[in-house]
């Protein structure tokens, strides 16, 4: 027994050999209350019901294309968490639903005809490199889908080209036709704005419709499964940078729609950077982050030879996420 003023054992209570024993005291940081239905599983079955809009419209345009590069990249993942956890021995982990999402993420940011080995790759890449590496997930320091894309993209340019389709979802031609994005940055004519904002044009899987990517982003920002303000933060300085050039380029409003309609700029800001992992803690860090993910997507598309660059942009911010906490930590009340 703890005498409670000395904080040393109380000796006649030892002498007279009670059994009362005393209280367990244990010391942890904040928060001590949590909510017990906000778990991780919770959160990716959000994020899975907000990507159904994306899956629903590549199978619509690119009919068996995106059922093949879904299904590989899905039973990819899924092997490579079985098995990497067991080399591991560490718990089975397949049930909270993680690597499913990277697995539809990674899928939907592949062109429909690019080869087999492409999305076994990339999803051996995204689980292993991408995740099991750093501890797992929730350790991870870049987005596991992005990893797996890039390596891909690295290592077998030359099969990541788009092909091209026409609306009713037939292949044309692999070589001639150009995604919205290629066609801007070989020609300087922007695209249909209908087309893009429904999904009419070639690109990789979930790249393609913005109203899907859309509705699928508004989901999971009224769920709060992800953050409003990494999107908001991309979007402006798309907007402003994009808006500039615009003006400059007298395109007459359709350069900024292009670019923020165009490409992966929508599937990007609501379902990889918006990653709670991979990104900042606090409300003005994920600002932050968003304006520098929009900053390099422009720098990407305007002056690089890779038209794209939200891939690129949002693993560079992912890199700067533990220096974007360190200048944000918010400082406690009172502090001089």
């Amino acid at each position: 027994m703890i005498n409670p003023m000395t904080k040393k054992p109380n000796k006649n209570k030892v002498e007279q050999g009670t059994n009362e024993e005393a209280p367990a005291i244990h010391v942890a940081p904040s928060p001590h209350i949590s909510d017990s239905v906000f778990t991780t599983r919770k959160m990716m079955v959000d994020v899975l019901i907000a990507l159904l809009p994306l899956v629903f419209m590549s199978i619509y345009i690119f009919e068996f294309y995106a059922v093949k590069q879904l299904v590989i990249c899905l039973a990819s993942c899924l092997g490579a968490e079985a098995l990497f956890v067991k080399i591991r021995h560490k718990s089975f982990t397949l049930t909270d639903f993680s690597a499913v999402v990277t697995a539809i993420i990674l899928a939907l940011s592949l062109p429909g005809t690019a080869p087999w080995y492409v999305g076994v790759i990339a999803s051996v890449v995204a689980i292993s490199i991408g995740k099991i590496i750093f501890g797992g997930l929730g350790m991870n320091i870049f987005n596991p889908a992005m990893v797996g894309r890039a390596f891909v993209m690295i290592s077998f340019a030359s099969v990541m080209g788009a092909a091209a389709y026409t609306d009713a979802g037939a292949v044309v031609d692999a070589i001639t036709q150009a995604t919205p994005m290629d066609a801007f940055k070989q020609t300087g004519v922007t695209g249909s704005i209908s087309h893009l904002f429904w999904g009419l044009t070639n690109g990789s899987l979930g790249e393609t419709s913005a109203i899907a990517a859309l509705i699928g982003g508004l989901y999971l920002c009224i769920r709060r499964t992800a953050s409003w303000e990494i999107p908001a933060g991309i979007f402006t300085a798309v907007f402003l940078i994009a808006g500039a050039a615009d003006v400059s380029g007298a395109f007459s409003g359709h350069l900024v729609l292009h670019h923020l309609f165009g490409g992966a700029l929508l599937f990007g800001a609501f379902f990889i950077a918006t990653d709670p992992v991979t990104s900042p803690l606090t409300s003005k860090g994920k600002f932050i982050f968003g304006i520098g993910t929009g900053l390099f997507i422009m720098l990407f598309r305007l002056f690089s030879g890779y038209p794209e660059g939200v891939m690129f942009a949002v693993l560079l911010m992912n890199a700067v996420t533990p220096l974007i906490n360190r200048w944000t930590i918010p400082r406690p009340l009172g502090e001089v």
